[in-house]
C-alpha cells in the first residue's frame, strides 16, 4: 500500500527521510524542516506516518508516503513520485533481542538484513542515479557502531550495519566525481524506541561502560550531525563513516 499527504511550508532543499515516522528518522526530519528543507518521510506504518504528519506540519513543508523499503518496486515508485531529491537519509531500520547463533531465528536474520541493508540499497538505487545525473545531492546512511565492532548476540544487526558501511564506502567512491556525496553516521548507544525495546539491558550497560561520555546519545544531537553531513557545508568528504559514539571508538 502506498499513499501521500501534503502540507505547506517554506521552499528549499528536497529531502527524503526513510523510517521518518519515529525515533531518529523523525528527529532528522524535524531538524531538516527547521533548516528550511521540504521533507518527505517514508515509513511502512500508515498510523505512525499520520501521527508524524500532524506533529510536523506546523514546522514546515512535509509530505508522507507509505513505503516498505524492502520492496524494490514500492521504493522505485515512491522515488518517481517524489521527483528531484536533493538529500536522502536512510534511517529505516529494525533490530531484535540478542540470541545465540545456535538458536538464531532464520526469519529474524532475513527480516533485519532485508530492512537495514537491502532497504538502504533499494533507496540508494532508486535515488542516487538522478542525483549523479544532476551533479548534486547528499546521501546519509544510518549505520551503527555495531557494524564496526559487532555486538554479541546481535548477529543480524551487526552484519547488516557492517554491510551499510561497505555500501557507503563503495557508493561514496562511485559518486564523488559527480559532486554527489555519500556518507554514513554510526551511532553508539541511543535512547530510541528500537534500541530500548529490543536490547539486552546487560549489553546496554556494558556498552555504556565503554563510552567515555558516560551517557547515551540524544536524538537531537545526532540529528544535528546528520543535518551537517547532508548539507553543502560537508563538501569534500565521501564514503566516510562519522562516529557518534561518545568517544567509544578505539581505532
Amino acid at each position: 500500500m502506498s499513499g501521500k499527504m501534503s502540507g505547506t511550508g517554506p521552499r528549499g532543499t528536497a529531502a527524503v527521510v526513510t523510517g521518518g515516522a519515529s525515533g531518529l528518522g523523525f528527529a532528522v526530519a524535524a531538524r531538516l524542516l527547521a533548516g528550511g528543507a521540504r521533507v518527505e518521510i517514508w515509513d511502512r506504518s500508515e498510523e505512525l506516518l499520520k501521527d508524524a504528519l500532524d506533529r510536523l506540519l506546523p514546522r514546515g513543508n512535509v509530505t508522507i508516503a507509505v513505503v516498505d523499503v524492502t520492496d524494490w518496486a514500492a521504493v522505485r515508485d515512491a522515488a518517481d513520485r517524489a521527483g528531484e531529491i536533493d538529500v536522502l537519509v536512510n534511517s529505516a531500520g529494525i533490530t531484535c533481542p540478542p540470541m545465540a547463533i545456535a538458536d538464531y531465528d532464520l526469519r529474524v536474520w532475513h527480516d533485519v538484513v532485508q530492512v537495514d541493508l537491502c532497504g538502504t540499497f533499494h533507496c540508494c538505487r532508486a535515488v542516487l542515479p538522478g542525483m549523479i545525473s544532476r551533479g548534486r545531492g547528499r546521501v546519509v546512511n544510518i549505520a551503527s557502531m555495531a557494524g564496526k565492532e559487532g555486538n554479541p548476540g546481535e548477529t543480524a544487526y551487526s552484519a547488516a550495519k557492517a554491510g551499510v558501511i561497505g555500501l557507503t564506502k563503495a557508493l561514496g567512491k562511485e559518486a564523488a566525481a559527480s559532486g554527489v556525496l555519500v556518507n554514513a553516521v554510526a551511532p553508539g548507544i541511543m535512547a530510541t524506541p528500537m534500541r530500548t525495546s529490543a536490547a539486552d539491558p546487560a549489553l546496554v550497560e556494558a556498552l555504556l561502560a565503554r563510552t567515555p561520555a558516560g551517557r547515551p546519545g540524544e536524538l537531537a544531537e545526532l540529528a544535528e550531525l546528520v543535518a551537517f553531513v547532508a548539507s553543502d557545508a560537508c563538501s569534500y568528504t565521501a564514503g566516510f563513516v562519522f562516529d557518534f559514539s561518545g568517544g567509544r571508538a578505539t581505532y
